[in-house]
């Protein structure tokens, strides 16, 4: 869905979630035995949601026609008191679009660190409960139902979740992170979404992201629901700065790269 130049990012649309992807609980975590304390953005559910630089404004660096560099200088504050260098390329091919974060840490203290992007995959012209989806996920993590805070990791085996065999989504709504992904010889695992009408759409993405969030775009009346599939790679789970769970430990001066692509079927 398109949206105005310079307006709000309505749902995250497109952007770069970093330094944490999803949620934190309470906006508060610890780091070197001090409590910090993020801002609340997510108001309902008290949570410090998608990172510092999903509404900054990322400078020009590099075009060569067929790609295009962005960057993003965060600078310490008193929630995330370490500074980092984010730059983002996104490069188009008759393979689809291509996205590489590159992610330094150019200050003097060990950052936590995580990364994810927001897109909404639109297979075609049927409604989104008529499209197929494949996912190759073992696991899914259960979350509280008020916060979507991360409770336990659940098999999908016999689970509305499971979608290993490619199926439609019907009426199911799914807004969790889900593991244990399937990764191909290639170092890529992907998540493949098709329309019976003919068309489809598919995202792929390498071991730096061992997590994927799905959401199926629920929305209240009267609001328009479900318009696409929101499909995040993750580098960590939600609440990923408490647990530790697959957090990227940035030392001073060194980098971390993640990449993904969506392409047509």
């Amino acid at each position: 869905m398109p949206f105005a130049a310079g307006g709000p990012i309505p749902d995250y649309r497109g952007i770069i979630a970093a330094p944490w992807p999803n949620r934190i609980a309470d906006g508060s975590y610890r780091s070197d035995g001090t409590v910090l304390h993020l801002p609340i953005n997510e108001i309902a559910r008290n949570t410090a949601l998608h990172g510092l630089v999903f509404d900054r404004t990322w400078t020009f660096q590099e075009f060569d026609g067929a790609a295009v560099t962005l960057g993003c200088e965060l600078e310490p504050t008193h929630g995330y008191p370490f500074s980092l260098a984010l730059q983002v390329r996104y490069s188009l091919d008759d393979g689809g679009l291509h996205t590489e974060v590159t992610a330094g840490n150019t200050g003097g203290r060990t950052a936590p660190y995580g990364v994810c992007p927001h897109p909404y995959l639109v297979a075609g012209s049927s409604p989104l409960d008529e499209w197929v989806l494949e996912l190759a996920a073992e696991t899914f993590l259960a979350v509280t139902p008020d916060r979507l805070l991360p409770v336990a990791r659940v098999p999908v085996q016999g689970h509305p979740f499971d979608f290993r065999t490619p199926r439609a989504l019907g009426a199911v709504e799914i807004d969790h992170a889900f593991t244990d992904l399937r990764f191909a010889p290639t170092g890529r695992a992907e998540l493949l979404l098709h329309d019976p009408v003919g068309t489809g759409v598919g995202m792929s993405w390498d071991t730096s992201c061992p997590w994927l969030q799905v959401h199926t775009a629920d929305k209240p009346a009267p609001q328009r629901s479900r318009l696409g599939l929101a499909v995040e790679p993750m580098t960590c789970p939600p609440d990923a700065f408490n647990s530790g769970t697959d957090l990227v430990l940035l030392a001073p001066g060194a980098r971390h790269h993640a990449g993904w692509s969506i392409f047509a079927r």
